[in-house]
């Protein structure tokens, strides 16, 4: 499980290290693509496998099925940690997030998202204001 949230700065050549806490989780190699909201996701290769599975099933014959699987799909990535912890993010990843310098990096359960800092604040604020209000409709979902 992924938790937590730490800031770290991309180099000059598109580096980013991965927190150490996360480093076993999501192995020597992990895959990389767009994720909602303006940040990348990362999955480790047994949740990505999962998710191929779920993404296979989607129906061919609606259109927002084979857009959201092609977006999801055109963009994604394998990841290597080298011996410094660093990931390299290709620049189509990094203009979809607006990843320049200072970035963060959170665990959300089975994944790891990508922010720009800036913009993770934003989102930040904005959740902090109606996570009340968020949770109460968390009902609808058994929780």
């Amino acid at each position: 499980m992924f938790m937590g949230e730490f800031q770290h700065t991309m180099d000059s050549k598109g580096r980013l290290t991965m927190p150490a806490k996360f480093r076993e989780g999501l192995g020597e190699k992990f895959i990389v693509t767009r994720g909602l909201d303006g940040c990348l996701f990362g999955y480790p290769q047994a949740q990505w496998n999962q998710l191929e599975e779920k993404l296979a099933e989607m129906p061919l014959a609606k259109k927002d099925a084979r857009t959201f699987v092609r977006f999801f799909y055109s963009a994604a990535t394998e990841c290597e940690i080298d011996k410094q912890g660093r990931i390299n993010i290709p620049q189509s990843l990094k203009a979809h997030a607006n990843l320049d310098k200072n970035c963060v990096v959170i665990g959300v359960s089975n994944r790891i998202e990508i922010w720009d800092e800036s913009k993770w604040q934003d989102f930040s604020e904005v959740a902090e204001e109606s996570f009340d209000e968020i949770a109460e409709n968390m009902i609808d979902f058994g929780f």
